[in-house]
Parts: C-alpha cells; structure tokens; sequence
C-alpha cells in the first residue's frame, strides 16, 4: 500500500483529491495520513469526504476512515463503472473540488456517466462553476475529453443549495498529450457577471469594472449579466462573483473574483480583470489555477506533453510531487515556485 503524507507541500484538500483519483484510475491503494494538517482545522470537511465517497461509489472501492474530523484514510479501489450518480455535500462545501476528484476517474469508466452534485457552486477558496464551464472543459477537450454541464442553480456561502450536473457520454478512458507552451496573441474577452438575491446593479458594476480594466487589451471584451426578478430567483444566495476568460491564438485564460459583504461590486470585477491580466502577460497558455488542474490529466496521457503555466503554484508543485509518487512518470520543469514555468511531463497511462 502506498503511503501519501497529507502534509507535503500546499498541505491541504488539493493533496487528498489528487491521491484518491490517481489511486481509482491506476488501482493503487493508499492511505493518506496527516490530512490537511497544514489548515487551522486539519482533517476532512464534509466536501473532502463528500468527494472521497463519491469517488468510492464509482469505482467500488472500500474505505477507512471516512469521517468529518478524520486525518487519515485508506482508499482501496476497484473498478470504474458508468451510471447516474447523485451527491450532496450538505453544505456551502465547494461543488467544482469535488468534481476535481470525480472527472478524473469517471474518464475511465466502462459507460456513460451522469453526476448530479449538490453543494457550493460560486465559494471562496474553489473554482467558481463559471470557470470549469468556459475555461476547464476547453483544455480538457483538447485532451480528448469531453463533458457537458447545467448549472441547475447556484449556491453561495453560507446557504449552499447549488445544484450541478454532469454528462459523460463517450469517457475517453485515456488522454492526448499536448504541446502547449505560449497563449499567443489575445484575440477577444468573454465574461459572465453575475448576482443572485440581490439588486442587478451589482452585477452590472461588476462587469463594467472588468469591461474597463480589460479595455487595455485592446480586444473585443463582452462581459453578460445574469440576474434573477425579485421572486423568480430560485437561488438561495445572496451572492455574485463574475468570471473572465480570454480567448487566444492557442488557448483560453481565466480570472475570477467573489463578492462578499462590504466589498464593493467594482472591486470584484477589477479583481477579476487584474488576475487575467496578470497571467496574460506571462505569454503562458494555462493561467496560475488551470496550470495545477491539468498536471494529472498530462500524467495520465499517452505520451510526452510540455505545457506552460502562468505561475507554478504551490498547488501545480504538490500534483507534480503526487504523479511523480502514484503514478512514477517523470516531470521535468524550468522556472521557479510562484514564477512561470514549462512542465515536460512524460504520461503513462494506467495499463
């Protein structure tokens, strides 16, 4: 049984998604110890053992340790199977962290696959669903990957209530590695602004603020409002966040920012504009969040890929650190931690 320490580099919830899905699709078992043991409340929340569940229903596997509170778990799994699944995190708990477990392992299932996951849609500290929507399920595709998702209703901090379902029809049960260092030239903007349980100004603002921090690019920007009537809005909320992706010569870029109680709608969209700035000038074609989400993916692709990112985040370091220890493919990187970076990464795909 292989022994991951839950406490190497970012030292938090990325690891344990990480090491369960590796360990679904190359049969590994693992038990990782020292959960989260880097946060000030170590140990599983109820999105972490949402995702550790669901990851054991798909793939038959038999778990210890399975608790809220719980610092260390064995994961033991069996085969991959398609169906209709549905979960529930019970909380505001991030929906897009538990689908970073999940996607992964249900690309090898035996047959179509559905997930309906309920939980946190648009929360701190988790892609917004915007992002797995506009600029995930591009780079994915581009491995061969493809998926559909509805966003049946948002769900913010502190109420959750989001409800987000996911279509697998053709798993590819593998991936095609990829030669994807510069972004190239920025072509145009898109965005969605949005805000629920609250007045439309809110999303406008925050769209206007990102339209005009953008405006620098000298590219076409279009950011869309979404907003509910005054009792049509099925959301619990309150809540709004705005999502930014940029299309390029040869890639998509994201930025995001949430709203929260005291922070100005224009602050949010400046925020967002700002994070997608940033990566854009680095001439990387994967922005700081999509260059960590991709590492396993590269890992478990036929053959060798190199791939550039924005800024090789404490994230991106501890998923090279876990391929290298699950799966033993070898990755090279030129560039430092928090600076851009070029990952060669040789895939081997689960036999």
């Amino acid at each position: 049984m292989l022994v991951i320490d839950g406490s190497y580099g970012e030292g938090g919830g990325q690891i344990l998604r990480t090491a369960v899905a590796l360990s679904a699709i190359a049969g590994v078992d693992v038990r990782v110890v020292n959960i989260r043991a880097k946060r000030s409340e170590p140990g599983l929340k109820r999105q972490h053992l949402t995702g550790i569940l669901a990851a054991a229903e798909v793939c038959r596997a038999s778990v210890e340790g399975a608790y809220v509170g719980s610092t260390e778990v064995v994961f033991r799994p069996g085969s991959i199977r398609g169906g209709s699944y549905v979960f529930d995190v019970g909380t505001a708990g991030s929906v897009t962290l538990v689908l970073q477990t999940l996607l992964p392992i249900v690309a090898f299932a035996d047959s179509p696959v559905q997930l309906e996951i309920r939980g946190g849609t648009d929360v701190p500290w988790s892609p917004p669903i915007d992002y797995l929507r506009f600029v995930v399920r591009p780079h994915l595709a581009r491995l061969g990957y493809s998926f559909d998702v509805e966003l049946v209703r948002r769900g913010h901090y502190p109420r959750g209530g989001g409800v987000v379902r996911v279509r697998v029809e053709r798993p590819p049960r593998g991936f095609n590695p990829v030669d994807l260092v510069e972004a190239g030239r920025a072509l145009s903007v898109r965005g969605l602004s949005h805000c629920v349980r609250l007045p439309r100004h809110v999303a406008e603002r925050q769209a206007r603020a990102a339209t005009e921090e953008l405006r620098r690019l000298g590219v076409p920007v279009t950011v869309d409002v979404e907003w509910y009537e005054e009792g049509r809005d099925p959301h619990l909320g309150p809540g709004s966040g705005v999502v930014l992706w940029a299309e390029t010569e040869r890639s998509v870029l994201g930025g995001d920012a949430l709203g929260e109680r005291g922070k100005p709608a224009e602050v949010v969209g400046r925020e967002a504009a700002a994070k997608l700035l940033e990566d854009l000038g680095t001439g990387m074609a994967y922005d700081r969040h999509m260059g960590d989400m991709v590492v396993p993916y590269l890992a478990l692709a036929d053959g060798e890929s190199v791939a550039g990112l924005a800024r090789l985040t404490m994230h991106a370091y501890t998923n090279i650190w876990l391929v290298q220890r699950v799966l033993g493919v070898e990755v090279d990187y030129r560039g430092e931690l928090d600076r851009p970076v070029v990952l060669r990464i040789r895939g081997r795909p689960p036999r």
